[in-house]
């Protein structure tokens, strides 16, 4: 069993409930946080459609203001199609691997 450290301005951030922004949490799976995604850069484990490399474009912002972020849209770098998606997708290490490889 693998075990989560948080650090205390973390664990504060879990109990409040009014807190926009939703921690950084290491799991076997890629760590991701909602605030360092803009314009980084990932590669489909899987390309589809001859796209590998995507950009991350826009975090997209909720209606609902002090609402946790949910969708990016996503560049492929070649094609330059966009596409939306939930942020949380890019944890999943068997779709998606950071950086350009």
């Amino acid at each position: 069993m693998e075990k989560l450290h948080l650090s205390n301005s973390t664990k504060s951030n879990l109990n409040s409930p009014d807190a926009p922004d939703e921690p950084e949490i290491q799991t076997k799976d890629n760590p991701v946080s909602p605030k360092k995604l803009l314009l980084s850069k990932w590669t489909a484990v899987t390309p589809q459609h001859k796209e590998k490399h995507f950009l991350v474009t826009a975090v997209v912002n909720p209606e609902i203001p002090g609402a946790p972020i949910t969708e990016i849209d996503l560049e492929a770098a070649m094609m330059g199609r966009t596409q939306r998606m939930l942020w949380r997708e890019l944890k999943d290490a068997s779709k998606w691997k950071r950086g350009w490889v």
